[in-house]
């Protein structure tokens, strides 16, 4: 079924319907109107909204919401309480866990350490977080949104600090996103760092737009305990990026940059990267500018081009083929690109 682009008149089958914009008016500033109002209705209907511009700066993430007395940001979990920004909940996130057998599923896993001898008979720790920092359309975890305004469910995090037993080998920290509730996952990492028993391997998967301060004080835990970091590289394009997941990329590529820098000869073991292959929207051309930007930092760095599947509010954009990985795959190794990876080849066909 083909849609009608509302800005260029031009009308193709691999128009996402919500958006009302082809791919490469999604990449004009002009289109960001357009797509703006799909993401009002997106965060809506989760009783979420952006904010006002006047207020209390909260500084979290790229998001940069200024909160009037009483006001939650984007995320729904941060406050303006009495003059001050700070998490609704304290000592408690919105948050779920549960245990995966090793190797685990994680975006990261071919590179892990979780793949040698070290891991037989242990378990990994995987702890989602409810909410998130962008409001992706084709967000594959977007019920993580749901029960935010009722802040449910709550765990503590002496809670989750009990979870990790001596048999857990590492601990996935994603989402959602942890960005809007790194204080709680920050807290429990420090306990496991000061415990006498061998802490577990620490890791993340995130979208990479909290503020700098957290970014690097993730990445030192990991550095510390043997884990990674995975940033979700949605787009290149600034107001590709927009359309898509309803906020500038400014954040992640900066912090991306920064760290690969301060990791120095670390970078390729602690540092990951991965982006989905959004038909039509996310292509060759994209995934190509994507992969420079690795490359120019270290080619070494690990990236995984992950298949798409219809979800959310783009459910009218068809699954990633194999010749749309194929390709994406070939343009990241012209790049210089040392380690790729494709992910959920069970999709792809």
């Amino acid at each position: 079924m083909s849609t009608i682009c509302k800005l260029c008149g031009k009308e193709e089958q691999e128009i996402a319907s919500i958006l009302g914009v082809c791919p490469t008016c999604a990449r004009k500033t002009e289109s960001r109107t357009l797509t703006a109002e799909a993401h009002r209705q997106s965060l809506k209907s989760f009783g979420l909204g952006m904010t006002s511009k006047s207020g209390v700066r909260c500084g979290q993430c790229v998001n940069d919401c200024h909160l009037d007395d009483g006001e939650r940001g984007v995320c729904g979990l941060r406050t303006n309480h009495s003059g001050s920004v700070q998490p609704i909940l304290t000592g408690r996130a919105v948050v779920d866990w549960y245990y995966d057998p090793i190797p685990t599923n994680c975006v990261a896993e071919w590179n892990c350490p979780a793949n040698d001898k070290s891991a037989v008979g242990k378990k990994s720790l995987a702890v989602f977080f409810h909410g998130c920092t962008f409001d992706c359309l084709y967000c594959q975890n977007w019920h993580s949104k749901e029960g935010l305004l009722a802040l449910r469910p709550q765990r503590s995090v002496d809670h989750l600090i009990r979870s990790a037993d001596p048999n857990t080998f590492c601990v996935c920290f994603f989402g959602g996103d942890p960005t809007p509730q790194l204080q709680y996952a920050i807290e429990a990492c420090d306990k496991w760092l000061d415990r006498d028993e061998k802490a577990p391997r620490i890791c993340w998967e995130t979208n990479g737009s909290m503020s700098s301060p957290l970014a690097h004080r993730i990445a030192e835990i990991s550095l510390g305990s043997g884990g990674t970091v995975k940033f979700d590289l949605k787009a290149f394009d600034e107001n590709l990026h927009y359309a898509l997941c309803g906020t500038s990329n400014r954040q992640t590529l900066q912090n991306f940059r920064r760290l690969a820098a301060r990791l120095g000869d670390d970078v390729r073991n602690i540092l990951v990267a991965s982006t989905l292959l959004v038909p039509g929207y996310v292509d060759a051309g994209e995934i190509e500018r994507i992969a420079n930007f690795i490359s120019d930092l270290d080619p070494a760095i690990p990236y995984s081009l992950l298949a798409f599947h219809p979800d959310y509010l783009m459910m009218d954009i068809p699954t990633t083929s194999l010749a749309e990985a194929n390709e994406a795959l070939s343009v990241a190794k012209k790049a210089g690109l040392e380690n790729i990876h494709i992910g959920n080849i069970h999709l792809l066909y």
